[in-house]
């Protein structure tokens, strides 16, 4: 199984989870203006979604740089393949706690996974 390849795959789908958290259940949805639409939501829920995926795209670039230089400096499978599950699992997490105004829980699953990248650096450099 290739843990990598899976990981970012998945780090890529977490924007679009978060953008399509954004219209559940939302009846005046419009896709002809789909950002004007995002500008007017009335529910802080679909706000906070808002936010998440911008942070996700953010995370994106930070893990997928991480990861490209673990595997160019051949980082043991084991630890990398750990710190690509944990970033995703932090990310999904961090997802929810978004969601659901879990401010605190957000905050520190945020430096779960962005721990987890630097880690992947700073394992490779090492």
């Amino acid at each position: 199984m290739n843990i990598p390849a899976y990981s970012l795959l998945i780090a890529c789908l977490l924007p679009i989870v978060a953008a399509g958290m954004q219209k559940w259940g939302a009846r005046d949805y419009d896709n002809h203006n789909p950002r004007q639409w995002a500008q007017h939501m009335e529910d802080p829920r679909r706000h906070r979604a808002l936010a998440a995926q911008a942070n996700s795209w953010e995370a994106l670039i930070v893990f997928a740089a991480s990861l490209l230089f673990a595997l160019h400096a051949k980082l043991d499978p084991s630890l990398r393949d750990s710190l690509c599950v944990i970033f995703i699992v932090a990310r999904l997490i961090y997802l929810a706690a978004y969601y659901y105004d879990k401010a605190l829980l957000r905050s520190m699953i945020w430096f779960v996974g962005f721990g987890s990248s630097l880690a992947l650096i700073g394992k490779s450099i090492a």
